[in-house]
């Protein structure tokens, strides 16, 4: 009897086929885009901030010793002029109380020593936040001549005191440095820090320009011209008023309005913010040499433009 062949195993299933999956190529605009998205939350260098601090409290030193320092009797004591008080307005919503001549040569006095150790480095979180709470009060209690620096050099200090902006260039890193001589000071600070400096200056001038726009900016071509004949007139601005052409002075308003209202655009490109920065610096030039009392407000602003935006090496060799 013949034997059975044994059955033949069965085969194993093949293998399904494998898939190749080939992603696109990124865009590269998206790319670009998101570089540019996260390099805003890069650290950022550290001079900007003491050139900030060295700079602005010096302009706001000036300010505050050309407009009211030198004779502080006359500018917040009981021995001035006042303004009324109206109760309930919204304009006026804080109401502070007037201090006698030597409470505000005290003020005055302790005003200009922080704004000078703010500046020189000295005890800066101390030194900038005095600074701050004393220019937050002139700027509510002189209510009859605030400036502009009045209203803004306040959050500039107050900015510069929760900032770590006195750990380089400034006598508190001499200090550390001597008690310590291994220690380094950082080069690098959070990224907030600086920016919130540079989005300040955004907001200011987009500001500036929307209020221009909606006022007499777009309706007058001569509403630049005309600000050349007022008390605070110049020889250099008498001359320009005299002697630029006319249509100079309309093309002139032109660009200074796009150049506020568009700021924002201006300074995030990367391929406009050198041509932004240089407007910044000689339009803030040529107000403070057109406008006399001006000067401090253009210094202040020349300042924040200039540690905020100019290149870094720039910065690091004039600090050295």
């Amino acid at each position: 009897m013949a034997r059975s062949k044994p059955p033949k195993p069965p085969k194993p299933p093949k293998p399904p086929p494998v898939v190749q999956l080939t992603s696109a190529p990124p865009d590269p605009l998206f790319t670009r885009i998101d570089r540019y998205v996260f390099a805003l939350f890069d650290p950022q260098p550290i001079v900007r901030l003491a050139a900030i601090r060295i700079c602005a409290s010096l302009a706001i030193v000036g300010f505050v010793l050309t407009h009211g320092a030198l004779h502080a009797a006359d500018w917040l004591s009981t021995d001035t002029l006042q303004p009324p008080h109206f109760d309930g307005d919204w304009q006026t919503p804080l109401e502070l109380a007037v201090p006698p001549p030597w409470l505000a040569w005290t003020i005055a006095i302790v005003l200009v020593i922080a704004g000078v150790a703010t500046a020189a480095g000295a005890a800066t979180r101390v030194s900038a936040g005095v600074f701050a709470v004393l220019l937050g009060y002139v700027a509510l209690a002189d209510r009859a001549s605030t400036f502009t620096v009045s209203k803004i050099s306040p959050v500039i200090a107050l900015a510069l005191c929760l900032t770590p902006s006195g750990v380089r260039w400034s006598v508190d890193a001499w200090r550390r440095r001597r008690r310590d001589p291994a220690w380094q000071p950082p080069e690098l600070a959070s990224w907030g820090c600086v920016r919130y400096f540079q989005i300040f200056l955004l907001v200011f001038y987009a500001s500036s320009g929307w209020i221009k726009a909606h006022g007499d900016w777009l309706k007058y071509p001569y509403v630049l011209w005309t600000h050349l004949h007022d008390s605070y007139q110049t020889p250099v601005s008498w001359f320009l008023a005299n002697y630029m052409p006319t249509f100079g002075w309309t093309a002139l308003q032109g660009v200074t309005l796009a150049f506020e209202v568009f700021a924002p655009l201006w300074f995030v490109l990367p391929w406009t913010r050198r041509y932004a920065t240089a407007w910044a610096l000689a339009m803030h030039f040529m107000i403070g040499v057109m406008f006399g009392p001006v000067i401090w407000f253009s210094l202040l602003m020349m300042s924040l433009v200039a540690g905020s935006y100019l290149p870094e090496r720039w910065l690091r060799r004039v600090l050295r």
